[in-house]
């Protein structure tokens, strides 16, 4: 008997034993292409820092009520709060974009991870459970990439036929 033959085999025996139910649903999710869930890691976790800048914004300017916020509230060590708001709000529309799109993806996420540990550790302790999904999700592009539905995946793949 084959190799081949005796993993069927195997994994047919799987299916049909008392826990065999439990594992169809586990292939199914096994299955889940991981451009999807790269996809969805850069979308959520984007779209949060995109309201979050939105919010600092008044038209074009970065708002009084911004910088009041950096000043008052958030209380940054070792920065200015008139450049920490206008910083911040500028990272807040172009590191989302940037992801979302899959454009340095891993520079994006890097970057968003670390303004999440600097709102988690100066700005919200407490938040510790929301910043740590943000964190995991940037995590995922970090360490596996952006995924197939990305303009960085479309540019590696442009540049290796040319090489």
């Amino acid at each position: 008997m084959s190799a081949a033959t005796n993993h069927r085999l195997v994994g047919a025996s799987r299916r049909t034993g008392p826990l065999g139910v439990l594992g169809r649903p586990t292939e199914l999710f096994e299955r889940i292409p991981y451009s999807v869930i790269a996809l969805a890691a850069r979308v959520f976790p984007a779209a949060v820092f995109w309201q979050s800048g939105q919010t600092k914004l008044d038209g074009w300017r970065v708002s009084e009520n911004a910088i009041y916020l950096f000043r008052e509230d958030y209380k940054l060590p070792l920065i200015d709060p008139v450049v920490a708001a206008h910083l911040a709000a500028v990272a807040e529309h172009v590191l989302p974009i940037l992801l979302v799109a899959g454009l340095m993806s891993r520079f994006a996420a890097l970057a968003l991870l670390g303004m999440t540990l600097v709102i988690e550790v100066f700005v919200y302790p407490d938040a510790w459970p929301t910043h740590g999904v943000w964190a995991t999700c940037l995590l995922i592009v970090l360490a596996r990439g952006p995924g197939a539905l990305s303009l960085d995946h479309l540019l590696s793949r442009a540049s290796n036929r040319k090489a």
